[in-house]
């Protein structure tokens, strides 16, 4: 059996080769094999659709059955590529927040739903002081991975609070001294930090 990274590289393959089909020049052979793939993806798309609709008859044990292939890895990218995931996008973008709140917490961060709205979702990610270069593309990361693990069907992901920190890691120099006075004075002298005296 085929592991999840396996799986999801198949998936990014096949996305890959249907990309490549649509820069062919055209032409009927072209026409013949889009139509194949569409067909293909109907005919099973119906045939898990139906297994779908006997697990769940099947009464509660059915429903906790369809709710264990939500959750696996491989079955539900598989759900979700046909829309037949027993969640909504609402539902696992909040699952995903949950997942991923422990670990923003050690960084002393935490993270919370803004908007979600036709499949854009909107999060404001706040720190407990200033996180500049490699430190704000960690918190990203770890937004971002956690939540297309659960939700790769969202159309935009928009991170609000890591936007207005200077990434550079350039500190300026009043920041640094515990009197802006004193920054002033440097200033004023010639001494700005910029190496010019």
């Amino acid at each position: 059996m085929a592991s999840e990274k396996e799986f999801q590289q198949k998936v990014r393959q096949l996305g890959t080769m249907v990309g490549e089909l649509d820069q062919m020049p055209g032409g009927g052979s072209k026409v013949a094999v889009r139509e194949l793939i569409q067909l293909l993806m109907e005919v099973h798309g119906t045939g898990l659709e139906r297994i779908m609709e006997l697990v769940f008859d099947s009464g509660a044990e059915g429903e906790a059955m369809i709710g264990r292939l939500g959750q696996d890895p491989i079955v539900r990218n598989l759900l979700l590529l046909y829309s037949l995931h027993p969640e909504d996008l609402e539902m696992r973008v909040l699952k995903a927040l949950d997942t991923i709140g422990p670990r923003l917490r050690k960084l002393d961060s935490t993270v919370e739903l803004i908007s979600l709205r036709d499949g854009a979702v909107q999060l404001q990610l706040r720190t407990s002081g200033h996180v500049h270069g490699s430190a704000a593309k960690n918190l990203r990361s770890i937004v971002e991975e956690g939540i297309y693990e659960l939700a790769p069907d969202l159309v935009s992901l928009t991170i609000l609070g890591l936007e207005d920190e200077d990434v550079s890691g350039f500190v300026p120099l009043e920041n640094l001294l515990k009197h802006p006075a004193a920054a002033h004075v440097l200033a004023t002298s010639g001494l700005d930090g910029d190496g010019d005296n």
